[in-house]
């Protein structure tokens, strides 16, 4: 790595320990994003190699966009005198779903359940509108230590729309040593696990499980046989 600065969130920086070598670290709690964030433009500014780490992709409730709006309050439409390079990861959803077999095959839709920066009500407005439109839908930080009640009012409003039996599956630690896998359906999705290190995918009224695997048809076969 070129970078002489690693900037991120004190889990993260855990995970790529043996990658940062005697790179200089600056890392944070949760909450603090934006501190973590000025700290890097104005270092990059001062001509050093900076990367801020973030899980899954940078893009997908990642640091990238962050970033560019505090650039954006700073300088306006000016460019300022750095480099920007935002390199794509693998968002939750992607692991999530190759871990479940094939759920995103077709039109899908990802709300975070965290009220932090959002008001409840409008990810409530969200929700309902995917599972009327009949969406797969991704469940982003659906549990917390201090947030226990969103992923059961979601459940309660996917419900109306959505058949008992609809196929979900839970993933937690994604693609890391410790991953857990459950397929089981929207009726019962809340008796299993689930907490921030959690990512639900709830099918479509086409979504099946063959075989221990959760697969949303795309239509193919339909058009063809």
């Amino acid at each position: 790595m070129e970078s002489e600065m690693i900037v991120g969130y004190k889990t993260y920086i855990e995970l790529i320990k043996p990658l940062i070598e005697d790179k200089e670290v600056i890392f944070t709690d949760m909450r603090h994003e934006v501190e973590r964030c000025i700290r890097s433009i104005q270092s990059a500014l001062e001509g050093k190699i900076v990367s801020i780490i973030c899980s899954g992709d940078p893009g997908i409730y990642g640091m990238a966009g962050l970033v560019f709006e505090l650039l954006r309050k700073q300088y306006g439409d000016t460019v300022p005198d750095m480099d920007i390079e935002v390199v794509p990861g693998v968002p939750a959803l992607n692991a999530c779903a190759s871990s479940l077999g094939a759920p995103l095959m077709h039109d899908f839709v990802s709300i975070s359940l965290s009220d932090i920066l959002t008001p409840w009500d409008v990810i409530e407005k969200r929700i309902i509108a995917g599972a009327e439109a009949d969406f797969v839908m991704i469940i982003y930080n659906p549990r917390s230590k201090n947030r226990t009640d969103q992923i059961i009012k979601t459940k309660d409003i996917i419900s109306r729309y959505k058949r008992p039996d609809t196929p979900v599956g839970i993933v937690r630690n994604a693609k890391k040593r410790n991953e857990e896998i459950t397929i089981t359906t929207l009726e019962d999705m809340l008796n299993h696990n689930i907490d921030m290190q959690s990512t639900i995918i709830i099918g479509n009224s086409q979504t099946f499980i063959w075989n221990g695997l959760m697969v949303t048809p795309r239509g193919y076969y339909g058009k063809r046989f």
